[in-house]
């Protein structure tokens, strides 16, 4: 299958749950399921539709913080969405150009994923999420400085050199996302599949 084809599928199915979980909300607020699932789907449109509109995307990821936080005031021990906040904030991390501001990112993130894994410490994706977030900073760095090196020089070499950086940089935030889309994306079809399972 095209992968431009997948991805349209993909958007088209969280757009589905995203407006399911809208008419669940003005039906019932606090539920905290519907508020988590309303929070992934939001999440998972922040990274399919990243690499079109980085300002939609991080209005999504805001969304997402929203909802995840809502379900959180309703149900504070709610794993899943501790764990998907802690995504969200991690991929809210990667989008601060300030390495300060995306630590305070991550350190949230890292308090999240620890709350999942203290709810819920046989669960091998919130461990991993939480092990994997402590690269995070080292990453942010690296791409950061990347980011800098690329915005200066004017000469054929450094233009050579600027494009080449653009490209690691590019690489290594299209790999973070890519690692973040894939966890939230396993999570949402582990759920799905379980919801539809014959009682």
């Amino acid at each position: 299958m095209d992968p431009s084809q997948l991805d349209f599928e993909r958007i088209v199915f969280f757009e589905h749950v995203r407006i399911t979980a809208e008419a669940a909300y003005a039906r019932n607020p606090y539920d905290a399921d519907n508020l988590t699932k309303w929070g992934e789907a939001l999440l998972e449109l922040s990274q399919l539709l990243q690499f079109g509109n980085d300002n939609e995307s991080k209005n999504l990821i805001q969304d997402a913080i929203s909802k995840l936080n809502e379900a959180l005031s309703i149900n504070p021990v709610k794993h899943e969405a501790l764990w998907c906040l802690g995504n969200a904030y991690t991929a809210n991390g990667f989008f601060n150009l300030d390495h300060d501001e995306a630590q305070i990112q991550f350190e949230q993130a890292a308090e999240c994923f620890q709350k999942a894994v203290d709810e819920c410490p046989g669960n091998e994706h919130y461990r991993h999420s939480l092990v994997n977030l402590s690269k995070a900073p080292e990453f942010h760095s690296k791409l950061f400085n990347q980011t800098q090196q690329s915005s200066g020089g004017g000469s054929a070499a450094a233009s050579k050199t600027q494009k080449s950086t653009k490209t690691k940089s590019s690489d290594l935030k299209y790999d973070i996302c890519g690692w973040v889309i894939l966890a939230v994306g396993v999570i949402t079809w582990l759920r799905m599949a379980k919801s539809h399972m014959p009682q």
